[in-house]
C-alpha cells in the first residue's frame, strides 16, 4: 500500500502512540522492524502516521513493547481499524485538511470541554454569526471558500444534536458574548442561540463576568477532546499561525487543570443563563 500523503490527525496519534510505547520498552525502531520482518523506514511511516497498521500488527507490536493495559491497546486497534467516511470528508479538497481533523476529533470524542475568550464557541454559533467571523479574513475569502466554511462549522453541531450526544462544556467569557461580530440583530440572535443550546442536557454553558475579580486567563482558550482513554485526550489550541494539537501527558494534565481553574472562576449554568437573558434584553 503506497504512504499517505497527508495522514489526518488521528492517524498520526495511533502512530506517536505506537512510537511512545516502542520507546517506554526501550526498543530502537530497527529492532522492532526485525521481529516483524518489516524495515526501519517501514516502521518510521507507521510511527508518523503515513501507514496505516492492521490490528494484528497492532496488538503484535503490543506484545513486543510488554503493554499489558488492555484498555490502551483496544482503543488503539479501534483507532487502526476505524473506516468511517464522515460528513466532513465533503469538505476535502475544498477546505484545508486542519477543519476536517478537527471535525474527526470531535465526531470520535467522549466529552468536549472549552473556553472561549472573545469569540462564542464554533459549536453554539448561528449561521449570520460564523460569516461574519470568517468574511472578516485578511485577505479576504471568495465566496466559493467562505460558504463551505459557513456550512462546516454549522455541521460541527452534529456531536451534540446527534444520539447519543457528546457531553459539552464550555467556559465563555463575557466579552465573547458583548462584541458585534455582525449587527444587532445577529447579536441577538446569537445569545439566544446560545441560550437554546444551553437547554440541552448534556450542554453546560458558563459565563465569566467582567467584573470578575483574580481573572487573568486571557490566554485559556482552548478545546479540551476527551477520548477513550485520558491518554489519549487532544487539546486544541488555535493562534494566528494555525491550530496546534497538544498530547503529550505534561501537556494534558496541564490544560486539565487550567480548564477547572477557569470554570472555578465562571458562573453556575443558572445565573450565566441569567446573565446571557440580561445581554440580549440591553440590544
Amino acid at each position: 500500500m503506497a504512504p499517505r500523503s497527508r495522514p489526518t490527525v488521528r492517524q498520526v496519534r495511533l502512530g506517536t502512540e505506537l512510537r511512545r510505547l516502542r520507546e517506554a520498552a526501550g526498543l530502537k525502531a530497527r529492532e522492532v522492524a526485525g521481529l516483524l520482518s518489516s524495515t526501519s523506514a517501514q516502521m518510521s511511516q507507521v510511527e508518523a502516521g503515513f501507514a496505516g497498521a492492521s490490528e494484528e500488527r497492532v496488538r503484535r507490536l503490543a506484545a513486543h513493547y510488554a503493554c499489558a493495559d488492555e484498555s490502551l491497546v483496544n482503543a488503539l486497534v479501534a483507532m487502526s481499524t476505524d473506516r468511517t467516511q464522515g460528513w466532513w470528508e465533503e469538505f476535502r479538497g475544498v477546505l484545508p485538511p486542519v477543519f476536517l481533523d478537527v471535525a474527526e476529533l470531535e465526531h470520535h470524542a467522549t466529552f468536549l470541554h472549552e473556553v472561549v475568550i472573545t469569540h462564542v464557541p464554533g459549536l453554539l454559533q448561528t449561521p449570520d454569526y460564523a460569516r461574519a467571523v470568517f468574511g472578516y479574513m485578511v485577505p479576504e475569502l471568495p465566496e466559493s471558500e467562505l460558504t463551505p466554511r459557513v456550512e462546516h462549522r454549522l455541521r460541527r453541531r452534529a456531536v451534540i444534536e446527534c444520539d447519543p450526544p457528546v457531553p459539552y462544556r464550555t467556559v465563555v467569557h463575557e466579552a465573547a458574548l458583548r462584541i458585534r461580530v455582525g449587527d444587532r440583530e445577529v447579536t441577538r440572535a446569537q445569545l439566544r442561540r446560545i441560550l437554546d443550546e444551553s437547554e440541552r442536557e448534556h450542554v453546560a454553558v458558563r459565563i465569566i463576568p467582567f467584573d470578575t475579580d483574580h481573572f487573568a486567563g486571557a490566554s485559556a482558550a482552548m478545546m479540551y477532546v476527551g477520548g477513550p482513554l485520558p491518554r489519549l485526550d487532544t487539546v486544541l489550541r488555535d493562534s494566528p499561525s494555525g491550530t496546534a494539537f497538544l498530547d503529550a501527558e505534561s501537556q494534558l494534565e496541564r490544560f486539565r487543570t487550567l480548564f477547572r481553574k477557569v470554570e472555578r472562576a465562571s458562573l453556575d449554568p443558572t445565573r450565566s443563563r441569567d446573565l446571557i437573558h440580561h445581554l440580549a434584553k440591553e440590544l
